[in-house]
């Protein structure tokens, strides 16, 4: 009998976090641990501006700090909560009594971590966090024979591999966990660059052509002045 391993661990890179962290070594440590990992990642710390982000701005997983300037983390928490977001939260904090983490979760959080924490525990609760958002059990997603696996980032089209580039995997991403509903370009941009890199005016283009070219050419329709949809019927 051949040894047994272990399932690959469920990994959605094509997703976009906010980490809100005033402790900068922190902060960076995070930021270089989920880059790893393919997460799109911003990083704010303050609490207010955090709220302001969160209200303007659309991410998949709030990674949240509770000690923070101007707004403290459980506050903001409770005036997401109150406003009907329902962004999955992630806390990270040093408050580590029993009172501190049945108050972050009464707040609306989804799962607490006490710090200091280990990386790779941390790396696990986001990738379940992100899992359990989008109500998927098996990470494999598939649509009108394109088929998507984020735990290996392997992309099929009508049972045959293709081969795609890191960034044209993440927007074929984007697509698919929606298909039929319209993601805007500014989506898609804070998607594959955050707010710290530079989105070049034709990028979008390009890799929608690239996509139309590997699988069908009427799988992915253009809003014009909104942004792409993945077509239910192509």
């Amino acid at each position: 009998m051949p040894p047994f391993k272990p399932p690959l661990p469920y990994r959605d890179p094509a997703m976009r976090l906010l980490l809100v962290e005033d402790d900068r070594a922190l902060g960076q440590g995070i930021r270089v641990a989920l880059s790893a990992e393919g997460y799109t990642l911003d990083w704010l710390q303050d609490g207010l501006d955090a709220l302001h982000a969160l209200r303007s701005e659309s991410f998949d997983l709030l990674l949240l700090d509770l000690g923070l300037p101007r707004l403290d983390g459980l506050q903001l928490l409770q005036q997401l909560r109150a406003e009907q977001h329902d962004l999955p939260v992630l806390i990270l904090t040093a408050r580590d009594g029993t009172a501190e983490r049945i108050a972050g979760l009464d707040a609306g959080a989804d799962d607490y971590l006490v710090k200091p924490f280990d990386v790779e525990e941390f790396k696990a609760r986001v990738r379940a966090l992100l899992r359990r958002s989008q109500g998927r059990a098996q990470p494999l997603l598939e649509h009108a024979g394109v088929s998507l696996d984020p735990a290996t980032q392997q992309v099929s089209y009508q049972g045959q591999d293709i081969v795609v580039t890191p960034m044209e995997y993440q927007l074929l991403h984007q697509l698919m966990v929606r298909p039929g509903k319209v993601v805007t370009r500014e989506r898609l941009s804070r998607a594959l660059y955050g707010w710290q890199d530079r989105v070049e005016s034709n990028t979008l283009e390009v890799l929608i052509h690239n996509l139309r070219k590997k699988l069908c050419a009427e799988l992915i329709r253009t809003v014009r002045g909104v942004g792409y949809v993945l077509e239910l019927k192509p």
